[in-house]
């Protein structure tokens, strides 16, 4: 089910429960791409890391969703100027890096290396999940989509949150390993073991390549 690093005991442990069966792989995916905005991928910024491979292998695997017409949504998050100097939004005062994700600024530009097109939709979101206090659950349900390949950053905070809600909304959810990053290797492999365990299929992008390369291609 997930990697053996935690030990035997907790192998059988959520063996035992029932965890990590594999979910349902539907015919209608999209790839929600969660903040990788350069507040995010960039080590510069107070909130990023250099997530360079992770946006590369995110690339590879929209390229090769294009050819089925697979819709792609980017999420980002931006607080206007009153929000990231006050009060109002309660995680910011848990989260103070976070201040600096200012609507317009640099920092929460999708990172320009993202094969970004004119069909893919942008969700702009204040919380952790790109579902919550967004219309993501009612674009997809209008798309015809039944699962999400979730990828973006950070596996601990957004990643995970929003591969919760999509399970939580009644669709499939696949997160490819090599298409998530985080700030620090700890968080970022006990979360893909959370999500894997209960939530979704952890899987390599070679397997996610061959899930889409197997849908049937669009009219050009």
């Amino acid at each position: 089910m997930s990697d053996a690093q935690y030990g035997q005991e907790t192998e059988r442990t959520y063996e035992r429960a029932g965890f990590g069966a594999p979910v349902r792989r539907g015919s209608r995916p999209a790839i929600i791409v969660v903040d990788l905005t350069r507040g995010f991928t960039e080590p510069g910024f107070p909130s990023g890391a250099d997530l360079t491979e992770v946006v590369g292998d995110t690339g590879e695997l929209i390229a090769a969703a294009r050819p089925a017409g697979v819709p792609v949504l980017f999420t980002a998050i931006a607080y206007t100027p009153a929000e990231a100097a006050g009060d109002a939004v309660t995680w910011l005062q848990k989260a103070q890096g976070m201040r600096s994700l200012v609507e317009g600024s640099e920092e929460v530009a999708l990172d320009p290396r993202l094969p970004r097109a004119p069909q893919d939709h942008l969700i702009v979101k204040k919380g952790a999940s790109a579902f919550f206090g967004t219309s993501l659950a009612a674009l997809l349900t209008g798309l015809g989509c039944d699962t999400v390949l979730v990828c973006g950053a950070t596996t601990s905070g957004c990643v995970r949150a929003t591969a919760v809600d999509a399970v939580q909304s009644g669709f499939s959810v696949l997160v490819p390993r090599e298409c998530v990053g985080d700030r620090a290797p700890g968080p970022h492999e006990a979360n893909l073991f959370d999500i894997q365990a209960k939530y979704g299929d952890v899987i390599g992008i070679k397997d996610a390549v061959g899930y889409l390369g197997g849908l049937p291609r669009t009219a050009p």
